[in-house]
């Protein structure tokens, strides 16, 4: 299944560093997303676009994650216009990341 039907997603920038939260729908539905999408997973996602570290935060009380991702865009949000500089389609883009449909320990 889709990242997407468990969780929304939001980015932001600084510099040459992107951060991507994924925030479950469901509380529920929190531990898996704890499980399912790593660090490491989120690296591997985003191989060829992300040359940095990707570290991860857990914040339970939102039921959401925090990825920060160094050297993630390009050099910086000022070089041109044509792209997206930003980063703001990478939240989309993580939402489409396969995570297990059922795991057995939900």
């Amino acid at each position: 299944m889709k990242l997407r039907a468990l969780a929304h997603s939001r980015t932001g920038d600084k510099g040459n560093t992107s951060n991507i939260s994924v925030i479950a729908y469901r509380p529920e539905d929190y531990p898996r997303l704890v499980r399912h999408v790593t660090a490491e997973r989120v690296r591997a996602h985003f191989a060829g676009i992300v040359h940095g570290e990707v570290l991860r935060y857990e914040l339970p009380s939102l039921g959401a994650l925090n990825f920060v991702m160094k050297d993630a865009l390009g050099g910086g949000v000022t070089r041109s216009l044509a792209i997206d500089a930003h980063g703001k389609s990478l939240s989309s883009a993580l939402l489409d990341m396969e995570i297990p449909e059922e795991d057995g320990t939900d």
